[in-house]
This record gives C-alpha cells, sequence and structure tokens, in this order.
C-alpha cells in the first residue's frame, strides 16, 4: 500500500556516502535509521528512479539544489533525494551536481525502503530492475504532510517549485 498523507514513515535504513568524517560517521557510505534522521525535523524527501538519469539530472535534482535557499527559508530543515542507487554512485553523483550539503543523497540501493514507501516502480521488463516512482513530500516530526506522486512518465508535481507553492511560497 502506499504511503499517504498523515502517515508515518515506516522504519529502515538508508546509506548516505560522506566525503568528510564526522562525529559518529566516517569518510565513505554511513548507513542510518530513517527515524533517528526524522524525529522533530521537517524534511522535504524528493525520489527518482534513478542517479545520472536524463530528467533526473537535468530537471529534478537541480530544482531542489536551486530552491534551497527557499525551502530553507520556509522552516525546512533538511532536504534528501531518494533513489534506488547505491551509496557510491549517489554520492558521485551529488558531487557532479554540486548538492555540497544542500541535499542529502540517500541510497536505497535493494529498494527495501522505497517498498515499505509502496512507491516502487518495477521497470524489471525495461532490464532496470525495481526504481523509485519519482514524488516529493513534507515530512514533519516522520509524519507525511504533503504527498505528491507523479504519474508514469510526468514530471509535474514533485519539483522544488511545487513543494514551495504547497508551502505557502
Amino acid at each position: 500500500m502506499t504511503i499517504k498523507v498523515g502517515d508515518r514513515l515506516p522504519e529502515g535504513t538508508l546509506s548516505e556516502y560522506l566525503e568528510v568524517a564526522t562525529e559518529g560517521c566516517s569518510v565513505g557510505p554511513n548507513t542510518f535509521k530513517v527515524q533517528d534522521l526524522i524525529k522533530g525535523r521537517r524534511i522535504v524527501i524528493f525520489g527518482l528512479p534513478g542517479a545520472f538519469t536524463p530528467t533526473c539530472s537535468a530537471q529534478h535534482l537541480p530544482s531542489y539544489v536551486a530552491g534551497y535557499d527557499a525551502l530553507k527559508a520556509r522552516g525546512v530543515d533538511e532536504i534528501w533525494c531518494l533513489a534506488v542507487n547505491d551509496p557510491f554512485v549517489m554520492g558521485a553523483w551529488g558531487k557532479e551536481h554540486k548538492v555540497g550539503g544542500k541535499v542529502r543523497m540517500m541510497a536505497d540501493g535493494s529498494a527495501a525502503y522505497t517498498r515499505r514507501l509502496g512507491l516502487e516502480l518495477d521497470l524489471i521488463a525495461q532490464g532496470f530492475g525495481v526504481r523509485c516512482q519519482r514524488f516529493s513530500m513534507l515530512v514533519e516530526d516522520g509524519v507525511v504532510r504533503q504527498l505528491n506522486v507523479e504519474g508514469p512518465g510526468k514530471y509535474e508535481v514533485s519539483d522544488a517549485a511545487t513543494m514551495l507553492k504547497q508551502l505557502g511560497g
């Protein structure tokens, strides 16, 4: 079943490639419990089919990098990009797009968390495996407050501009 507005995010883990060691985190892939990251925070999460793919690279990720300041001004603590890729790929993709602390590049390599959200996209017949649907959501203290899921092949409602409008901007 697909997650909906009013639902709590499910428990699970995501990975992130870090280029700089911080307290409790080493350089390289680090695994985080989603529940630990969302507690008491206001987070925009956007999901997409994959790193280095055309629409994801040309429009979706860049919209959130460009919208970072405006989203922060509206009380967003963090912005996450979720994709069914490994943390090395997500880290390289983020580096190429100069996300530089604006967007956390969260990897769900086996699609386990994407399936818990009910937002998986079956592209096995096309040779791409199971991916993530294109979506955006606003999560406040673990509860989904906004959810925008794109139709097949669409990119109309999951961009940063739509999220900003929903946040009153």
